[in-house]
């Protein structure tokens, strides 16, 4: 079976980033950042604006490219690259869009993150510390 890719993207709003609860999905009760499959076509901006829009109702403007993680899940047989995508949100509070696959939003500061992280987040602060989360 051949990896998947997948988008996290990472949004900040005065030094304070963005995640949410997971449910519903492999990871479920971890804190992860809006984010999803690649779609065939896609541009990974495309896809961090699409699935942002999904999730939160927040719409981005400027995005940058930021790191991406490799993870296995063996519990669900599963391989994903994640390209992570960098954000500043200044406007619109985020909305829990998908309630069937997330508790709802919350902003912490980087240094105050809650517990679990998604396998993706954690891989990226473990592999590059939490400088990797200062926007």
């Amino acid at each position: 079976m051949s990896p998947k890719i997948g988008v996290g993207v990472l949004i900040f709003r005065n030094g304070k980033l963005l995640l949410g609860r997971r449910k519903g999905s492999h990871g479920v009760g971890d804190w992860s950042a809006p984010g999803g499959h690649l779609e065939f076509g896609e541009t990974p901006e495309e896809c961090a604006r699409r699935e942002t829009e999904e999730e939160t109702g927040l719409q981005l403007h400027d995005l940058q490219n930021g790191a991406f993680v490799s993870d296995v899940f063996p519990e669900v047989q599963k391989h994903y690259i994640t390209l992570f995508m960098v954000a500043h949100s200044r406007h619109g509070e985020p909305q829990c869009l998908e309630p069937e696959k997330c508790e709802g939003w919350h902003w912490f500061a980087p240094e105050q993150l809650p517990q679990p992280l998604f396998a993706p987040l954690r891989t990226l602060i473990e592999r590059d510390g939490l400088a990797a989360l200062q926007a």
